[in-house]
């Protein structure tokens, strides 16, 4: 088969590194992919926002299947429109794709389906929500209602903050913005929680924790991820009963509601309060950087669950997975997620030895003259499996020393709370 991967960060790359492990796959292509992807498959220069132009593209080569990774082209419809192209696509249509398209449009869903989450209220413009927040306990969630990988949300501990929150979001810091959503603050551990589903079957597809705070410790501002581990220190038997039966099927139930399925992968965010789970969000997609946690500890052919998916058998499928634990650090530019340069050169890459569960998973990274450049703000996926989280992160520090790229840094406590204490 020849499979075409839509995106270009460390996701992609990990979906990239598993399926050209089938015996199935003839040829990858990614658009646009990154300087790691290059080494597995074959790169296209596009504008994955042009889908006739895709679409001429697949259909000129012959492509068999199309995975997207990123949510914009998701949120876009790119789904809708290569299957009324007869192209065969896993993800989610447009309307499935609000869940994280829309944060609003994911509340409003939960309140008519009992779904447990943070009381909200939703504003449209500065002078109301001002107002609203004036009168509030702190702290307090402001949210962007649209994409912002995964920066549009503010935990704000006082009114000067949370003010300034929806002023920024009410400029356009994240797109023109006709709504804005204030909840409460939930006080527990979050959690990622991840299924596939064909519309009909849903099944597991491990969990993860990430750590999308910029300083150790989870502080400071929100990025779009430095790092994670998986699974997750808080699932157990029935807490996982619970995320299924009160908040996983009642979305999908409210999807068919609306004309339409779920189909794809499903990520839910939660907060776990004493055992219960609450939602904070849904992603359409794998996150990143759990996927790269999560997809190196599958043991099944992914080409076959994407299929099957595709194909309405996944209750055929068996999906099997390593028992190992797996952790994740992210390799940043200096000034991410602010201010950043580009096309810097990384080197001493051939230093670093990888063993049998030992990966590295290229983000923001180019290839320019057989050099390897930075290119993005996450750039680098250092990932170990284990049979402690400590051995793994540890594993993953001596690679990063031995890479020693001075114009970038991590944070060095990724997993702290299942590794200390």
């Amino acid at each position: 088969m020849i499979v075409g991967i839509i995106g270009s960060g460390g996701r992609e790359h990990a979906i990239c590194h598993s399926l050209i492990k089938s015996p199935k796959i003839q040829k990858i292509f990614c658009f646009p992919g990154n300087a790691g992807t290059a080494e597995l498959a074959e790169n296209i220069e596009i504008d994955i926002n042009n889908f006739n132009e895709l679409k001429l593209f697949i259909l000129k080569h012959k492509i068999d299947l199309i995975i997207v990774g990123p949510e914009k082209p998701l949120v876009d419809g790119i789904v809708d429109f290569l299957e009324k192209n007869d192209i065969k696509v896993f993800g989610p249509n447009r309307i499935a794709a609000q869940l994280e398209g829309s944060k609003i449009f994911t509340k409003k869903l939960c309140k008519k389906y009992n779904i447990p989450t943070a009381k909200f209220g939703v504003f449209q413009n500065l002078i109301d929500a001002q107002k609203f927040l004036s009168n509030v306990n702190f702290p307090i969630v402001v949210k962007a209602d649209n994409l912002a990988s995964g920066k549009g949300v503010y935990i704000c501990n006082n009114l000067k903050f949370a003010c300034d929150a929806v002023k920024e979001i009410f400029d356009g810091k994240f797109g023109k913005a006709e709504n804005i959503l204030i909840e409460e603050f939930l006080e527990g551990e979050e959690m990622s929680y991840f299924i596939i589903t064909d519309g009909i079957t849903v099944k597991r597809f491990e969990t993860a924790q990430d750590h999308k705070r910029i300083n150790e410790g989870d502080l400071g501002k929100n990025t779009g991820g430095m790092g994670a581990y998986s699974p997750s220190r808080l699932i157990n038997d029935e807490l996982d009963k619970k995320i299924l039966n009160k908040i996983i099927h009642p979305t999908l139930k409210g999807i068919k509601s609306l004309g339409s399925e779920y189909r794809g992968f499903l990520y839910a965010g939660l907060m776990i309060v004493k055992n219960e789970p609450y939602l904070i969000e849904y992603n359409v997609r794998m996150g990143d950087p759990e996927c790269q946690t999560i997809i190196p500890k599958l043991k099944t052919d992914l080409l076959d669950i994407f299929l099957s998916c595709c194909e309405k058998k996944l209750k055929n499928i068996k999906i099997e997975w390593s028992n190992k634990k797996s952790i994740c650090v992210v390799l940043c530019s200096k000034g991410y997620p602010d201010k950043f340069k580009k096309k810097i050169p990384i080197q001493n890459l051939d230093l670093i030895k990888l063993d049998k569960e030992d990966y590295l998973f290229h983000a923001g990274t180019i290839k320019v003259d057989n050099k390897i450049l930075s290119s993005g703000g996450r750039v680098l996926n250092f990932v170990t499996l284990s049979d402690k989280f400590l051995d793994a992160r540890e594993k993953i520090h001596k690679n990063l020393d031995k890479l020693n790229w001075k114009e970038g840094y991590f944070r060095k406590d990724i997993g702290f709370k299942v590794i200390d204490q």
